[in-house]
């Protein structure tokens, strides 16, 4: 079994080549899913971030308020560090054990936080999405309605981009202008059994190497 560890900055456009993997047959497991899951009402997680930070992160539904606890993790680091200390080893708990489930003979790992949380061991190989700042930051704001401020302050809680691409093994994902179309664009398509993916957009502005599963 091939683990691969797709992660990338904020907004970078993980979400996108995650979904092509998907319809290619890969097997994808995204912590972001688990993260939204495991914060359901009654679930044990929400219990310890409301034990922790009070009633105020919820909306009147009883759902975990996203928006406000987001703005309560960027302004203070401490915040941050005891949202984290509940939410990531259940989130990591629950990826090992759908991951151990899955079958196939490759597995795509969605971790936004593979550099920062020093879980490289989780992954055989890392692939990162990358792509300028300032597309990040337009993207959140976007996105999310953040504004420049707490968007700026999203990027500076992660790791650099520098970082990020000196942990890709093998793989590493230029800048381009996402798009639903970006890998029908060429005539070579994913093979499960790791042959090189190289595609080209019609516009000449997209361009995506992987080397997954290379010697």
């Amino acid at each position: 079994m091939l683990r691969i560890g797709l992660t990338g900055g904020i907004a970078s456009g993980k979400t996108t080549i995650a979904d092509l993997f998907t319809e290619f047959g890969a097997t994808v497991i995204d912590t972001d899913r688990i993260a939204r899951e495991i914060v359901m009402p009654g679930r044990p997680a929400l219990a310890a971030l409301t034990q922790a930070l009070g009633r105020g992160i919820l909306g009147t539904d009883g759902n975990l308020d996203r928006q406000r606890l987001r703005e309560r993790i960027f302004r203070d680091a401490v915040t941050r560090g005891r949202v984290e200390g509940i939410l990531h080893p259940a989130i990591i708990s629950e990826l090992i054990r759908q991951a151990d489930s899955a079958p196939g003979p490759y597995q795509v790992l969605v971790i936004p936080l593979l550099v920062e949380g020093a879980r490289r061991g989780l992954v055989d190989r890392v692939l990162v999405v990358d792509c300028p700042e300032e597309q990040q930051i337009e993207r959140l704001m976007r996105r999310d309605g953040e504004t420049p401020e707490n968007a700026a302050r999203a990027l500076a809680a992660q790791a650099t981009r520098h970082a990020l691409l000196e942990s890709a093994a093998a793989v590493q994902c230029e800048s381009f202008s996402l798009a639903r179309t970006l890998l029908r664009a060429g005539d070579e398509r994913p093979k499960p059994n790791g042959e090189r993916l190289r595609e080209f957009s019609d516009s000449g502005k997209v361009s995506l190497e992987l080397h997954l599963f290379s010697g």
